[in-house]
């Protein structure tokens, strides 16, 4: 069975790794789809990834998705085997330009910054924005031709809350960036577990649990789900680092975790 936590306003079903699943003016969305069994993925360059432990759900027991917001497409603990099968049945994936590219299909690229309007069941539209993500230390620029595109996600519309999805980012200065634009953020998902795998000299290639504390400080969030943070063995800290890094930083009530 998934784990569901959830704030007032946006219930956030989290089914293990990255993948969460939460409804939003009537749409239904999840994010980076991973349902593969345990075992050594390889990521090219003769690395690999090792995945521990198995997804809590299966895409049969999904029901419906509307939209599927996808980081990245290039890493196998974001997008795998099953992920990709999934999407064929998704009306719609929002992702990074390049991964739209190599996608195909129902897939939309979204640089920085750039909007779309989705039709609300209802009546009405919502927004979701592409915002800057950094998958490892420094600037974009020189992180990118390493680890490859990613991109964090904004939802807003009228009378709904706004919530930020991080996907997987590293870099605090582009969190205080979209604070600035969109903040104080309702409900915040967050990719954290600080992973490592030796690249930029073993340097965080996500957020770890100070920095997804300071990224809450920044957004104003009052709510943050915690997702990509048990499941690989990449990952150097879990949910239980989350937890006491949210109340050393005063910010325990904040978190919303399984």
């Amino acid at each position: 069975m998934s784990a569901s936590v959830s704030s007032p306003d946006v219930p956030v079903h989290v089914h293990g790794g990255p993948t969460a699943l939460f409804e939003y003016g009537g749409l239904r969305f999840l994010t980076d789809p991973t349902f593969d069994e345990p075992g050594t993925y390889p990521i090219g360059g003769g690395r690999s990834l090792t995945k521990l432990a198995p997804s809590r759900t299966t895409p049969a027991a999904l029901g419906r998705v509307d939209v599927v917001l996808l980081s990245h497409d290039e890493h196998p603990d974001n997008l795998d085997h099953a992920g990709r099968a999934l999407l064929a049945d998704v009306p719609l994936t929002l992702t990074t330009p390049g991964g739209a590219a190599r996608l195909g299909g129902t897939a939309k690229g979204l640089a920085d910054w750039e909007s779309v309007a989705l039709e609300r069941p209802g009546g009405g539209t919502l927004t979701v924005t592409g915002v800057p993500a950094v998958h490892g230390p420094g600037a974009k620029e020189e992180v990118e031709p390493v680890t490859g595109q990613v991109t964090g996600f904004v939802l807003t519309g009228e009378g709904l809350p706004t919530v930020y999805v991080s996907g997987d980012n590293a870099s605090l200065d582009a969190v205080r960036e979209i604070a600035g634009r969109f903040g104080p953020v309702d409900t915040a998902v967050l990719f954290a577990g600080a992973p490592r795998t030796g690249l930029f000299d073993d340097a965080l290639l996500v957020l770890d649990a100070a920095g997804a504390a300071e990224a809450t400080r920044l957004l104003g969030a009052r709510r943050v789900v915690p997702v990509h943070c048990d499941s690989w063995a990449h990952f150097t800290e879990g949910r239980e680092d989350i937890v006491k890094a949210f109340a050393d930083a005063g910010l325990a009530d904040r978190l919303v975790v399984d």
